[in-house]
């Protein structure tokens, strides 16, 4: 019980570090909120396709764990973000995502250049899969693949 809240807490310093930051109330729909800034911040669209996008995002050090590696947290959030935008329709909400499932093969370490590609399985009404690839750019390792089901209000045929 001890490691766990040793592990949870913040030390003093890091508490005090986290309440002097200033996150102003961003505007729905106009304009990102501060975690997707704090966490996509760096990321690099490089190529999308119709059911395809691809992007390369250096780990910055605010999204390293305590061993210096990406977090895996952060790694979740790469696959739901990336996921996401790759069904996404301009004009629609965001979908929302249903399930995520993400299997951790590797580590990447502070400054590593990762590429993050995700495709679209399939889609069924307003309900789509995704597979999203997290590989280190230089070595190809794969760091991490991800399954994303997603539902969302698709475009009418009309």
């Amino acid at each position: 019980m001890e490691k766990v809240k040793e592990f949870l807490e913040l030390s003093e310093e890091e508490s005090e570090i986290v309440s002097r930051l200033k996150i102003h109330p961003n505007r729905v729909g106009h304009e990102p909120s501060f975690y997707e800034d704090f966490s996509l911040r760096g990321i690099r669209v490089d190529r999308v396709e119709p059911g395809f996008v691809s992007c390369t995002f250096k780990v910055p050090p605010r999204l390293t764990d305590r061993s210096g590696n990406l977090a895996t947290g952060a790694v979740a959030n790469l696959v739901d973000e990336v996921g996401g935008a790759v069904v996404h329709v301009d004009g629609l909400p965001m979908n929302v995502s249903v399930d995520m499932s993400i299997s951790f093969l590797g580590t990447a370490k502070l400054n590593d250049e990762l590429e993050i590609t995700s495709r679209i399985l399939g889609q069924r009404g307003g309900y789509s899969g995704t597979i999203v690839l997290v590989k280190n750019k230089a070595t190809g390792e794969l760091i991490a693949e991800g399954r994303h089901s997603l539902f969302g209000r698709h475009a009418s045929k009309l």
